[in-house]
């Protein structure tokens, strides 16, 4: 079963403002079908919680053992 969340749900839960999810987050990070459905192919956004959680935890796992240099490179921290 999943939880279908709306924006202003979504916002508080992983703190960032309503518009920021919709202006720079929705389709570009959170994809349409994946992670966010239009019920009814209507206008209204349902995100699906489960799906934000287990990517947000994947792509900083993914990101966590490197740190970004000023020249555009990264060094391991380990």
């Amino acid at each position: 079963m999943s939880t279908y969340l709306t924006t202003e749900q979504l916002a508080e839960r992983i703190h960032y403002e309503p518009r920021t999810i919709l202006t720079r987050l929705k389709d570009s990070v959170l994809v349409e079908g994946v992670h966010y459905i239009r019920p009814f192919g209507r206008r209204k956004i349902l995100y699906i919680w489960e799906a934000i959680e287990r990517d947000m935890a994947d792509f900083s796992e993914s990101r966590a053992p490197f740190v970004p240099m000023a020249n555009g490179g990264v060094a391991s921290r380990g």
